[in-house]
């Protein structure tokens, strides 16, 4: 007996509980994305309008992954209903490029993981958070890539020539340290975004010009004076008043150049200080050299740049972010974490999973004016938050970060997901349930146990799926039955609890 013979006999015409990753389930994202919550998606998702963050722990499957794609789906739909109120999300949910230049950077011995790690501060995470927006904000401005696929997403031209010149500057900027697409090089994404936004560089060439112009004028004068007047002291020895003529030349070729050549030792200083201190990204000397020689010094002098060990430069560029994301229309900014397990460098370590994410527990950095930060984090890291000492939870203050200590499913709840996938999947007109696809045999309390045991939906649809094949595989199609015998669920049931508590031993694969 096939499956989809026996799926079909019920009007469902696809196998609902085949994926196990909301990353690659269709099913959910086609249909249950926007009516499959968790009870507490409300305390996670929170008001757009006013952007907060939220902590949630979750053991593997419990939906973690798919909260993040909900969360950015109904943001997106948000800010398609409010235009000019929208939310700016940056998703970062892969560490793997950040890390491993962080690693890089290291160097020698110290890349091992238990060396590394340790070393990643908070700075580095917003460098690479601002790397996320700054980059996916040049993409928009310049129509590239999924800068403009999405309405929500859009920038028009009205917003983007609101942008005072101070914004404009540091726009670029920002873009100069942190823009790190690979669709173009640094430099010519660089001044693509400098004519988009309408952006005057002609005054760092001031000084370029007045070291040309002093130098062609002193010249000639010396020239047309040694001409006319030679040696206009016969007494005086005419090798000592050559090198008094090339004395003054030379003194006055300085003090023209002078100019130039203090910012292009600024220039230099400053390039080799953001290459230095943004640990996470890949950004040349060079490069970042010929983009900084575009702006005057004026654009360059005191403005806060990441050539620092500290986060006070990094908040000052935040900010400069918000205040240019304000004027495009965005009224906040949303930053989603998850997947933190999954880095090569961490390879699921709990232990290792801390060191990356401790730093990031900083309530100045989570509660910032206009910033939240949806944190989706593996169960396993609460257990070293409960045997932190009191300057953890000062600094991180967890009591204000709408905290989910566990992402928990009822058997109720698990019901509910399972029937809302068997709808998703359902024929046209076609209303099946759970309920019918088992024996009367399976009471309705028993089966509600029998989820509740299952903890998490992705156990549930790895359990349902096992089902439907053990029971498929006892008849054959000349002899069908129509529902899965007590039996059959039980020794199913027996079976994959085996299985779930090897893996919670660490002896099989969870």
């Amino acid at each position: 007996m096939r499956v989809q013979q026996f799926l079909s006999h019920h009007g469902i015409e696809r196998n609902p509980f085949a994926e196990e990753d909301a990353q690659t389930d269709l099913v959910f994202k086609e249909h249950c994305i926007g009516t499959t919550y968790h009870p507490t998606w409300d305390k996670i998702y929170g008001d757009p309008s006013e952007p907060a963050t939220a902590v949630v722990f979750g053991e593997k499957g419990a939906g973690k992954t798919a909260l993040r794609l909900q969360i950015a789906r109904h943001l997106a739909e948000y800010n398609r209903e409010h235009p000019d109120r929208r939310v700016y999300v940056i998703q970062y949910d892969d560490f793997n490029p950040f890390l491993d230049r962080f690693a890089y950077r290291m160097g020698g011995r110290r890349r091992r993981p238990e060396r590394v790690l340790p070393q990643f501060q908070l700075w580095d995470h917003m460098d690479a958070i601002l790397t996320l927006g700054v980059t996916d904000l040049s993409d928009r401005i310049l129509q590239v890539g999924s800068g403009e696929s999405d309405a929500s997403k859009a920038i028009n031209a009205d917003r983007l020539a609101k942008l005072d010149r101070h914004q404009r500057r540091d726009l670029l900027l920002l873009a100069a340290c942190y823009d790190q697409s690979t669709s173009d090089s640094h430099v010519n994404r660089w001044r693509r975004l400098k004519r988009a936004i309408r952006f005057g560089t002609w005054r760092a060439w001031a000084g370029l010009l007045l070291g040309m112009v002093g130098t062609g004028l002193t010249l000639a004068a010396a020239a047309m004076w040694t001409r006319a007047w030679g040696n206009p002291n016969p007494e005086v020895n005419p090798g000592l008043w050559q090198q008094v003529v090339a004395w003054v030349v030379l003194g006055v070729l300085i003090a023209a150049w002078l100019p130039w050549l203090y910012r292009l030792a600024m220039v230099t200083w400053k390039s080799w200080g953001v290459a230095r201190g943004i640990r996470v990204g890949n950004l040349p000397f060079g490069s970042l050299f010929s983009v900084f020689s575009q702006l005057s010094g004026n654009d360059l002098m005191g403005q806060p740049l990441p050539n620092k060990e500290r986060t006070d430069d990094r908040y000052s560029l935040m900010n400069k972010l918000q205040s240019i994301l304000e004027t495009l229309g965005f009224s906040g900014v949303i930053v989603l974490v998850d997947r933190i397990d999954e880095p090569h460098l961490v390879n699921g370590s709990a232990r290792l999973m801390q060191m990356v994410l401790w730093p990031l527990l900083d309530n100045k950095f989570l509660k910032q004016p206009g910033l939240g930060v949806k944190m989706m984090l593996p169960v396993e890291l609460s257990q070293f938050i409960e045997r932190e000492d009191r300057d953890f939870y000062q600094r991180a203050r967890l009591d204000k970060q709408n905290l989910i200590p566990s992402l928990q499913w009822s058997g109720e709840a698990l019901y509910d997901v399972a029937s809302d996938r068997l709808r998703a999947c359902a024929a046209d007109g076609a209303q099946p349930r759970l309920r019918e696809l088992l024996d009367v045999g399976v009471s309705d309390q028993r089966m509600i146990d029998a989820l509740r045991s299952l903890r998490v939906p992705r156990h549930l649809f790895r359990f349902l799926y096992r089902l439907l094949v053990a029971h498929c595989n006892a008849h054959t199609e000349q002899d069908p039955v129509w529902r899965i015998s007590a039996e059959t669920f039980e020794s199913i049931l027996a079976v994959y609890q085996g299985e779930q508590d090897a893996a919670a031993r660490g002896v099989a694969v969870g």
